[in-house]
């Protein structure tokens, strides 16, 4: 398992990294490449995702509270029972355009327009039609 408290990973590149169940709490991220990256389960409170690449991550379970996720791009990524609660800079157009949002923890002022606009984000997929 990984930790790194506080670090300055500033501009790191993990394209298809397996970070799972990492503990980055408070770290410096931001313009990192996490392209399909795996980060299931990684405790990632408050770290900086300002400018980070998060395109087809997985992201399932992670907890992201209080993460700042300005200007990130997460299209695609895995947001399954993930926790933004608290998230900075987290928007509509960015969470718009991810994989899913089943079971996903965010800000009531969030899921309320999300689940408005795009409902079929938060659906369980039935693998049997």
């Amino acid at each position: 398992m990984i930790y790194i408290k506080e670090g300055n990973l500033e501009k790191a590149n993990f394209i298809g990294a397996n970070l799972e169940k990492a503990d980055l709490i408070d770290a410096n991220l931001k313009a990192g490449n996490f392209e399909k990256a795996n980060l299931k389960g990684a405790n990632l409170i408050k770290a900086n995702f300002r400018l980070a690449n998060l395109e087809w991550a997985n992201l399932e379970k992670a907890n992201l509270r209080g993460a700042n996720l300005e200007c990130a791009h997460i299209l695609g990524a895995n947001l399954k029972g993930a926790n933004f609660e608290g998230a900075r800079n987290l928007s509509f157009e960015q969470l718009s355009i991810v994989k899913t949002l089943q079971d996903t923890k965010l800000d009531k002022e969030l899921l309320i327009q999300l689940k408005d606009k795009h409902p079929a984000l938060f659906e369980v997929p039935n693998c049997y039609e």
